[in-house]
């Protein structure tokens, strides 16, 4: 059990661009999203620096988007040695840490993809469809 830690997530790059014309209607797309946890640096016995990159592709190659970070991880000394040794022995990070970052790139992301007018790099929900019930009195929402 991960026991006290505190993330600060910091984006020090952003990269973004729009290759698809304005003017032309978007064509079906797929979205693909990376999220990579370069390394996990300790700095001092209650603080590691974890470098980030989050790469959005589009396909067809309609845009890109890159953020690029750290977070910052501070806790006990227990907490820090044992993810750090844990990142040395080719373990995952905790996942606090992935949820951390992860939520604020891909709100960042969602904020960039607005700015320069593509889709959001996240499934938005999906509305079901309403179907009639043989009697036509009930609506049946099935996705």
């Amino acid at each position: 059990m991960v026991k006290m830690i505190r993330v600060n997530v910091s984006i020090t790059n952003v990269s973004a661009e729009r290759f698809w014309d304005v003017r032309k209607p978007m064509p079906p797309i797929q979205i693909n999203t990376n999220l990579n946890l370069v390394s996990i640096e300790k700095k001092t016995e209650d603080f590691l620096e974890v470098p980030f990159v989050l790469t959005v592709n589009y396909n067809p190659s309609v845009a890109q988007i890159s953020l690029k970070g750290k977070a910052y991880v501070a806790g006990d000394k227990k907490e820090i040695n044992k993810i750090y040794s844990e990142y040395k022995e080719k373990k995952p990070p905790p996942p606090v840490i992935v949820q951390s970052i992860s939520n604020v790139v891909f709100v960042e992301s969602v904020l960039i993809s607005k700015t320069i007018n593509i889709p959001p790099p996240i499934p938005l929900p999906k509305i079901p469809q309403v179907k009639q019930s043989e009697k036509g009195s009930k609506m049946d929402y099935t996705a």
